[in-house]
């Protein structure tokens, strides 16, 4: 029987992390454990956490040095067969999302999925602000600036123990590298799952601002170097470009 592991990274994540444990307990499929790696949290976080008390659910509280090395910390600790990642400011679509990925893996060939992320407000999760629709993998689309909805991914932990977790040297583009190593590095197999899987609220830290953009456009560009990956020439114009899409597509299935 396939398990998952879903391990989930915050720091005084009080506004938000309510909706995300609800969308977990909430779910059909229930062979899971929940890892939480906890920054010190110094708002009402932990409190929150305790109104949700759940056999499958782990509670790691200490300080880190930021997101990724919870993610990494939880990758150490997870003993399912598949793992997801959802942040605290993420949701679950709906309570079926864990039973469909689990349909995928159950084909031994298959080494990870991934599915559509909806950017909801921060403050009305029912408003919808753009819609990020993907599509069949194609290695070249990697270098069209096209990836997968990190929030979305899912993957055999066999995969992480055997290529590594996520490279905290790389900040912001530390998920985009994770998956230009094992889908386009390594050559995982991987599936669309053609389905709205996470609510994400927006506010996107490597968007706020053009430095920031310009940031986030050398470490995507790192992560193609430490990989021994050569990008086109325009490969890093056309990944901001494809959020453009996301307006295009902000109705998704609706």
């Amino acid at each position: 029987m396939i398990s998952f592991s879903i391990i989930t990274p915050v720091f005084n994540g009080g506004a938000t992390i309510r909706d995300c444990l609800q969308s977990i307990d909430n779910q059909t499929f229930q062979d899971i454990e929940h890892i939480i790696i906890d920054a010190g949290s110094t708002d009402s976080t932990l409190a929150i956490i305790n109104e949700f008390p759940a056999r499958y659910r782990r509670v790691f509280s200490e300080k880190d040095d930021g997101i990724y090395e919870g993610m990494n910390k939880g990758l150490e600790s997870a003993s399912g067969d598949i793992v997801g990642i959802l942040n605290a400011d993420d949701m679950y679509a709906d309570a079926q999302v864990l039973e469909d990925v689990f349909r995928v893996f159950e084909d031994p060939r298959l080494n990870s999925c991934y599915g559509d992320l909806k950017y909801v407000d921060f403050y009305d999760t029912t408003k919808t602000v753009r819609f990020w629709k993907s599509d069949d993998f194609d290695l070249n689309r990697f270098r069209w600036g096209w990836m997968p909805p990190h929030p979305t991914f899912f993957v055999r932990r066999k995969m992480y123990k055997k290529y590594g977790g996520f490279n905290v040297e790389l900040g912001t583009a530390a998920d985009y590298e994770l998956m230009l190593r094992l889908l386009a590095r390594y050559k995982i197999t991987t599936q669309y799952l053609p389905k709205l899987l996470v609510k994400m609220r927006i506010h996107g830290v490597s968007n706020r601002s053009l430095v920031r953009r310009l940031a986030a456009n050398r470490m995507d560009r790192k992560a193609w170097v430490v990989n021994g990956l050569k990008p086109l020439p325009w490969t890093f114009i056309c990944k901001p470009m494809r959020k453009l899409g996301q307006w295009i597509f902000i109705k998704g299935y609706e």
